[in-house]
């Protein structure tokens, strides 16, 4: 991934290419994120400086210590410098992708890393990718609207962990379509739990108070059976 710097307007701009490339791996939720720089990857210190640094060949993505063993690390090439890539690791394991950092001239580089050679630098996500999946949406995206439920249903989010139903949704608030983060809150208005709905709004109220098995009855289609399936929802209480 590479900002193309001729023609983008400075009002949507990044600014380096380790973070684009993180924002990226988290959008397409990818496994992996490698960054080719002018550096055989993270040294302890800069080995153009201190003869006794010595190459990091893994850690966890998001270790302070990184960012201090990153800090006078500048590459002649990259916009950045070292300490960029440790935070766009950080960012992309936020969705549960590691990052290696190699030298960009290494014969084969690419190939020899999906063959499984350890090359340069392996910063490791530290969580699995369905529980930083769920951190991300937790943390990092606005809602869109909000579905209001009641007591049996918030009973069986809260407590037994179970997918949201139309069933148990009471009420619709705002306009969301099919994929938006959405928030789920109580009859008082307290969220409960975020997720990805299955149904855009207008078809949400249509929905509203009825079993799954009459979802095609009233739409004329069935997407899925759950409003937000467990596996898309995060509890916030």
């Amino acid at each position: 991934i590479n900002e193309n710097d001729t023609v983008v307007n400075d009002e949507i701009k990044f600014g380096d290419n380790d973070t684009l490339g993180a924002l990226v791996a988290n959008l397409v939720e990818a496994d992996a994120l490698v960054i080719l720089t002018d550096q055989a990857g993270l040294f302890t210190a800069d080995p153009r400086k201190d003869t006794n640094a010595t190459l990091v060949q893994q850690a966890q993505a998001g270790d302070p210590s990184l960012e201090a063993m990153a800090g006078g690390a500048g590459s002649s090439i990259g916009r950045g410098g070292m300490l960029t890539k440790i935070l766009a690791a950080k960012r992309a394991a936020g969705s549960g992708a590691s990052t290696v950092i190699a030298w960009g001239r290494e014969p084969d580089a690419l190939l020899r890393l999906c063959a499984g050679e350890p090359i340069g630098t392996l910063l490791i996500a530290p969580t699995q990718k369905q529980q930083a999946r769920k951190q991300w949406m937790a943390d990092h995206l606005q809602m869109r609207g909000a579905i209001w439920i009641d007591d049996g249903a918030a009973d069986k989010l809260t407590r037994e962990g179970k997918s949201l139903l139309p069933i148990g949704m009471h009420s619709v608030k705002g306009e969301f379509s099919r994929g938006d983060v959405i928030a789920i809150c109580d009859l008082q208005g307290q969220e409960l739990a975020r997720g990805l709905a299955n149904y855009a709004s207008a078809e949400c109220r249509l929905l509203c108070k009825k079993p799954s098995s009459e979802i095609e009855k009233s739409l004329g289609y069935v997407a899925e059976p759950e409003m937000v399936h467990r596996d898309n929802l995060v509890l916030m209480r």
